[in-house]
Parts: structure tokens; C-alpha cells; sequence
């Protein structure tokens, strides 16, 4: 890497005493729709091999994870699979419904805006060996003040119960169907969990630390996990067994997406020329046009930090009352979506008036790391408003 690469990366790095201490892997890519203009990495993506971490090493996105399976679901709309408006009830083959508002049908579309009244209440994570369905049968799972369509709530759940109705239209595992869907049509070499990766990328993981240290995921020491998915410690890892379309946040679709900054890049790209080649302009509309925009009552902006949401697409840099939302600190709108997990955070956001974008993402960020003077972390406010690295040769 050259020393100017290097250097824009520890300036940001330095600036955060707590993250050079951890030895934190950073990487940021800038990109237009064309070519990659800029590409900085810095820090260790596995301490026990001293590997230093490239901009093509593979890393758990977090939560755009989320974006990637809208865009597996407008592939599925286009085909005539699923219908954003139907009740999903019809393909999942229960009732989805909030108790407290039992004759309002749910649909594609509010799960994916955020507006099902589905909440984490009961949590997201749901073993191999338990059926979703029950999951959701829990009073804990759901907003019983806010009928359906009527509310913004950021909620993890909303993604299984669309990985669900995605299995049951196509009779395929999510993560096979993301691979044949999206990931593959793109030549993205990414995966939902680890099962459908290839060794040579599970080799490359960068593993995520605690800021003072220890592992908190992915310390994969280059094999691929014994179980792929999420179970009990006592239940065995019998995936032969899983009954398609029951549980779909066996693979992560919320945030389990193992891809690269530089592939997640070719990703914005698409995006940057409109979907071309790939989805229809009227799908790229569909999922990036806000479907919730907040007005003050009509949702938990989360401190200015939602302000609108399209079908896992949010828009930042607004300019209204109440929101909070640009890290760049420069006044302009730009969509994407940010992540946060496992002491990860990350983002990739793309300027249409422009067409540029960026990806990044930093690990050890502690849990108390706090917030800039936009409702994002201070961390992500310094990486986002810095200098970008040069193009690697």
C-alpha cells in the first residue's frame, strides 16, 4: 500500500486512541459508477496470523446485509414470484399479524420500510430447530399501540419473516437463493453465513474483536465453522433437516452478509447507474424511493438518525426538523444503508446528484463509543469526513 494510502487511514485511526490500542481493521473505498477511485485499508483482520486487512477481505456487513436481500426480493417481484402489496400470510402459509390488530394483512413492503409493528421485543435470533412461527406468536415480538403501515420502527425481525416468505415462493435455502439470485448474476464473491463461501474466501475472513481485545465473531482460523448457522449449544447441526421456508434467520438476512468493501462497492456501482442490466428502473424506484418519511409522530427516528426510509434503502442528509443524519457534515442527500454489529460499523453511501460513493467499515468500536455531531458515531463521522486513501495500483 502506498504511504499515502497509509496514512489517511492511521490519521483517521490515531484520532481514536481506543481503536489503534485494539488494532482495529479499517477500510474505506470511494468509487463512481464506473471505477473504483480510491481505495485506503489499515489494521489487522486476524491477530492470531498478524494479517493485515485488504480491501478484498470478506467481513460481516451488519445490517446492509438488508439492502442486498431487497434487491433479491425485487428480483423475485420481477419475476412474478411475490407481490410487495400481498398479505404474506399467503405464502408463509400462517397469519402473520399483530395480535392487537388482527384484521390488518402485513405486507413485503412494510417489512422491508420498517413498518410492520413488528419489534426485537422477542428477539431476532432464532436457532436451527425452531420454527419462526413461533418466534412471532410471542406478545413480546410486536407494537401493540401502532397498527401496521401506520408506524416506523427499525426492526431486525422484519428480515426473517422476509427471508421466510422468499424460501416459500422459491422452494430454496435463502442463502442458496441470494447466491443465484443476486451474488452470483453480479460475479460477487459474498455469502449469507459461511456454508455457501468458498474456502479461499473463508481464508481471507476478518475477524471481528472486542475493543479491549477478545473475539466477538468470525474467528474462523481459516476453516469454515462447524455449524453455519445459529443453534442451542445442545441441539445438533442437522441442516438436511431444516424444512425450507420455517425459520429464515437461519442465515443472518438482517446482517449476515460475508462480503468485501471492494465487492460491496460494486454493489453502489450498480446502484449509481440505476440498476442497469440488473433490476428495472421501476424496481430501483420501488427500492429507493421513501416509503416513510418522518413528520415528528409517525415513527422512532432514533434521535434524528431515520429521518427516511425506502424498502432497505434510508436517505440521509436531511435538512428538516428533528433529523440528524449526516455524517458527512456536508449538506448533501445521499442513500444507502449503515451497519452496526459485534463491535463493527460500516457503511456505503452513494451521492446520485454526483454519482459517487463510499464504502467503509472500521472493527473494535467499543460499545459506548460515542456519537459525533450527527446522530451517527463519532467514529464513522471522522472516516466519512476525512481524506480518502489513493487508487491502488
Amino acid at each position: 500500500i502506498c504511504w499515502d494510502l497509509m496514512r489517511n487511514s492511521l490519521i483517521a485511526l490515531a484520532v481514536v486512541p481506543s481503536l489503534a490500542s485494539a488494532q482495529a481493521a479499517q477500510v474505506r473505498v470511494d468509487f463512481d459508477a464506473k471505477r473504483m477511485t480510491s481505495v485506503a485499508a489499515s489494521g489487522i483482520a486476524d491477530k492470531a496470523t498478524a494479517r493485515q486487512v485488504t480491501a478484498d477481505d470478506p467481513v460481516r456487513m451488519a445490517s446492509i446485509s438488508k439492502l442486498v436481500v431487497a434487491m433479491g426480493v425485487m428480483k423475485m417481484v420481477e419475476a412474478g414470484q411475490l407481490d410487495l402489496d400481498a398479505d404474506v400470510s399467503l405464502q408463509l402459509g400462517w397469519a402473520l399479524r399483530n395480535p392487537a390488530f388482527p384484521d390488518v394483512p402485513i405486507t413485503l413492503r412494510m417489512l422491508l420500510s420498517h413498518q410492520s409493528s413488528l419489534t426485537d421485543g422477542a428477539d431476532y435470533l432464532v436457532p436451527l430447530g425452531e420454527d419462526l412461527q413461533n418466534r412471532v406468536s410471542d406478545p413480546k415480538a410486536w407494537d401493540t399501540t401502532h397498527a401496521p403501515g401506520t408506524y416506523f420502527r427499525y426492526t431486525n425481525l422484519n428480515f426473517p419473516v422476509v427471508a421466510s416468505v422468499m424460501e416459500r415462493a422459491s422452494g430454496e435455502r435463502f442463502d442458496r437463493l441470494m447466491q443465484r439470485l443476486v451474488l452470483r448474476p453480479l460475479k460477487i464473491k459474498a455469502c449469507f453465513g459461511w456454508a455457501t463461501c468458498t474456502p479461499a474466501r473463508i481464508k481471507r475472513a476478518v475477524v471481528l474483536y472486542d475493543v479491549s481485545g477478545p473475539v466477538r465473531a468470525d474467528d474462523l482460523k481459516g476453516k469454515a465453522p462447524p455449524c453455519p448457522v445459529f443453534k442451542t449449544p445442545t441441539s445438533t447441526c442437522d441442516l438436511a433437516a431444516y424444512k425450507i421456508g420455517t425459520n429464515g434467520a437461519l442465515f443472518s438476512p438482517q446482517g449476515g452478509l460475508r462480503i468485501s468493501a471492494r465487492d460491496l462497492a460494486r454493489v453502489g456501482q450498480l446502484m449509481l447507474r440505476g440498476g442497469k442490466g440488473f433490476l428495472k428502473p421501476a424496481s430501483m424506484a420501488s427500492l429507493t424511493t421513501p416509503a416513510w418519511s418522518f413528520n415528528g409522530s409517525n415513527g422512532d427516528s432514533e434521535k434524528g438518525f431515520f429521518c427516511h426510509y425506502a424498502l432497505a434503502v434510508q436517505t440521509i442528509g436531511s435538512k428538516q426538523a428533528g433529523c440528524n443524519d449526516d455524517p458527512f457534515g456536508d449538506g448533501r442527500t445521499r442513500f444507502g444503508h449503515a451497519g452496526e454489529a459485534y463491535g463493527l460499523r460500516s457503511g456505503l453511501w452513494l451521492d446520485a446528484a454526483t454519482s459517487k460513493g463510499t464504502v467503509f467499515f472500521v472493527t473494535a468500536v467499543p460499545d459506548d463509543e460515542p456519537r459525533g455531531q450527527s446522530a451517527f458515531y463519532r467514529v464513522e463521522e471522522i472516516i466519512l469526513k476525512g481524506a480518502s486513501g489513493q487508487v491502488r495500483k
